[in-house]
């Protein structure tokens, strides 16, 4: 079981650690002991702060858009 106490939105941990593993079995090096499935070890490099989200500034949706028009 993961502890997720530390990290404020369950939702951006598990998109975070998923996209991780996807690198990792792609062939990116761990940056924690790759002990385990590259799912967990995902999780693990989340948690211990080594993967941080990255936002992009722009919306993919231009708000101001008007597609029925």
């Amino acid at each position: 079981m993961v502890d997720r106490s530390t990290l404020p939105n369950a939702f951006e941990f598990v998109v975070v650690a998923s996209a991780r593993a996807k690198q990792l079995l792609q062939g990116c090096v761990p940056k924690v002991d790759p002990s385990g499935k590259p799912a967990r070890t995902a999780q693990r490099e989340v948690i211990e702060g080594y993967v941080q989200p990255v936002y992009d500034d722009e919306p993919a949706i231009d708000p101001q858009a008007r597609p029925f028009a």
